[in-house]
């Protein structure tokens, strides 16, 4: 039991170092349930709704290259964008929020967006280019918040930017995924691999994908520039 405990408290630091301190010397004013004080439930409504979404990526995952099953395979995708949004309402609104959603809720979120662009990918409809953008972006910030660790305990709060791009790529892919409607192409380049900006047809969705990329970007600066200050203040107060 000792043990369990100790692998708890382990994963609540890796999670937010700062909230896990503050819990256990009992210097946390927050309601239970709060973003500010998460509790320890594991079956909660709002993490029940992570696990489907989880369960739904598995689904498309298993289902969307086979012959016949895009359209079932398209309805799992959707269903689990829609949770992406709606776990965190229900758990922030019905005062359940956990440690456990803390942890699982961003795994899910980022299985649902890579399986999405890689399935698009493997069939053709989606450059590779678009995939290496959007997984390379979260590794480099991977690899940042890991380095960032070293100087401070609590992870960057995610901003409004930041969750306006996965909005826009979830949709994006999932009308890729639909098909439809297919717009004219722009005819601002004249290479393959920028579908809807050259002069090819293409899927609607695209252009709320370039967005989306391009608000990921900005994104991954601003948490970057944070970084680098926090690990300028921590250093110079060091020194």
């Amino acid at each position: 039991m000792s043990e369990q405990k100790s692998i708890s408290e382990q994963i609540k630091h890796a999670v937010d170092s700062d909230t896990a301190a503050k819990q256990l010397s009992g210097a946390v004013d927050a309601p239970v349930g709060t973003p500010d004080n998460p509790s320890d439930e594991i079956f909660t409504l709002a993490n029940l709704i992570t696990l489907c979404r989880f369960i739904l990526t598995l689904c498309f995952l298993f289902l969307f290259p086979r012959q016949g099953a895009r359209g079932v395979a398209l309805a799992c995708y959707i269903v689990a964008a829609i949770t992406d949004f709606l776990d965190g309402q229900v758990a922030r609104r019905t005062q359940t929020v956990s440690w456990a959603g803390k942890v699982m809720d961003p795994i899910m979120d980022r299985a649902l967006l890579f399986i999405g662009v890689i399935g698009l990918v493997l069939t053709g409809e989606l450059p590779l280019w678009i995939a290496l953008v959007v997984i390379g972006r979260d590794a480099v910030l991977a690899l940042g918040a890991l380095i960032l660790r070293r100087f401070e305990r609590r992870p960057i709060d995610v901003i409004f930017i930041g969750k306006l791009a996965t909005a826009l790529l979830m949709f994006g892919f999932c009308d890729m995924l639909i098909g439809v409607p297919v717009v004219e192409g722009l005819g601002l380049a004249s290479v393959p691999w920028l579908p809807g900006l050259n002069g090819a047809s293409a899927i609607a969705g695209i252009f709320f994908i370039y967005v989306g990329l391009v608000f990921s970007l900005l994104t991954a600066i601003v948490y970057i520039v944070k970084g680098i200050r926090i690990i300028r203040e921590k250093s110079d107060h060091e020194a």
